[in-house]
């Protein structure tokens, strides 16, 4: 179902005032190539991340490098991908910024809400993501029943662990005025 759809286009389902979740930052960004070893030349040894871990997933058609920037809560990770059979889907090289993974509060709330609202999302739910996080994904592209996408860009949605949670609320407090 659609829903119907008010001023601007926008499908109108559940009440946007109401958002039972917070965005809180940037969790990572995700590119890819055929050979991440162009990749790591730019991310790390050029531009300073430093190294962290990888992820192999054969289901995923994944080989990453896990390299980040920032510190403690505010670590943000680049994951610097490339498909292990280039023939296969899914192509994370393509395209080049795979996706984006934003840190969400709560992301069972998010999940439920944004799907109220129209939200699209990829196959698979709400699931442990390569750092050990809960994690689903916005679709990059809408339907019918779901219009609301990431208008070509793939979303992550990533559980942000407590201290996390408490840095962004701690950086928030302080930035209201008296």
């Amino acid at each position: 179902m659609a829903g119907n759809r008010g001023i601007f286009g926008r499908v109108e389902r559940g009440s946007m005032t109401t958002r039972p979740f917070k965005v809180l930052g940037i969790q990572q960004v995700a590119v890819g190539a055929a050979d991440k070893s162009a990749l790591r030349r730019l991310w790390v040894d050029t531009l300073g991340l430093t190294p962290h871990g990888n992820f192999k997933s054969e289901k995923e058609n994944v080989d990453e490098d896990i390299v980040t920037m920032g510190s403690g809560p505010f670590t943000v990770e680049v994951d610097l991908m490339q498909p292990i059979d280039p023939e296969k889907k899914p192509r994370v090289d393509t395209p080049p910024l795979n996706h984006i993974g934003l840190w969400v509060d709560d992301i069972d709330a998010a999940v439920e809400w944004l799907a109220d609202q129209g939200v699209r999302f990829t196959p698979g739910g709400v699931r442990p993501g390569a750092a050990g996080h809960r994690v689903c994904f916005i679709h990059p592209k809408g339907n019918e029943s779901a219009p609301i996408s990431g208008e070509g860009v793939l979303i992550e949605l990533v559980e942000a662990p407590q201290d996390v949670r408490e840095a962004f609320e701690k950086i928030s407090r302080a930035a209201r005025p008296a």
